[in-house]
């Protein structure tokens, strides 16, 4: 069943001296469960087809669509995860993860057993009262993210959510926050320009061209063993196969 559709999407950004064409004709679907990842160059309009999924900006022509049904502003349905973690240092990771909430104006007693839960499970409950600067950088990603379950989206849309980390702390919270999301059973979409992140976190990539964008290739995403850890994918054979296609077509 597809949970995301997005139809026939054109983004132009005008200006005095005229106006520049961002995406042409860009249609896919995503299925419930499934995480799907976008690369391309940069500045191909990447994140801005992550802000018209998620309602943040109005694209000049084409529809997106959640569980059937066109969306035209920000949905509930959806969480956000940005290039950063956003998490503000003079409240503790507790008040951080609540802000949403607050935020939406939702009775924060509702959520509270959900939040509690989320800490125990993923190594966070004993810093619960911590302020952002005593944490790990990879911790700080995984309160951003808790922060982002805790008003139970069924979509995640992850901007680079990794680009801020070093590189071994990249690999190992990556893996992390894809069990994390596996295991709560939501829908992914992922921008990134980080070709292994992809291929290792995904089920499907897509290949966008240079502005304007638009998709050049769809690959299908499958490993000889189950893809259970972005990590061990990485020590598939398949996974070489895929990362020099995907190379090949950007770079076409």
């Amino acid at each position: 069943m597809d949970k995301v559709c997005v139809k026939n999407i054109y983004m132009n950004y005008h200006s005095l001296k005229g106006f520049t064409k961002a995406l042409m004709n860009i249609n896919f679907a995503v299925e419930e469960g499934e995480f799907l990842s976008i690369v391309g160059p940069s500045g191909c309009g990447k994140s801005t087809l992550l802000n018209i999924i998620a309602g943040l900006l109005k694209p000049s022509f084409g529809e997106i669509y959640i569980d059937n049904e066109s969306l035209t502003s920000f949905s509930s349905k959806m969480g956000y995860m940005f290039q950063r973690d956003q998490l503000f240092e003079w409240i503790t990771v507790w008040d951080n993860i609540m802000l949403g909430i607050k935020i939406q104006h939702k009775k924060v007693s509702d959520y509270t057993e959900n939040i509690n839960k989320l800490l125990r499970d993923y190594g966070l409950w004993d810093f619960r009262f911590h302020y952002p600067k005593e944490l790990s950088g990879g911790m700080r990603q995984k309160v951003a993210l808790i922060r982002t379950l805790a008003v139970n989206p069924e979509v995640l849309l992850l901007d680079e959510p990794f680009s801020a980390l070093d590189y071994q702390t990249r690999l190992n919270i990556s893996d992390e926050i894809f069990k994390i999301i596996k295991k709560e059973g939501k829908t992914a979409i992922m921008v990134t320009h980080d070709i292994s992140e992809a291929i290792s976190m995904s089920n499907r990539v897509i290949v966008l061209s240079s502005r304007p964008a638009q998709i050049r290739k769809i690959f299908n995403i499958e490993f000889s063993v189950p893809h259970e850890s972005p990590l061990k994918s990485r020590e598939e054979p398949e996974f070489r196969i895929y990362f020099n296609n995907i190379w090949k077509e950007l770079n076409s």
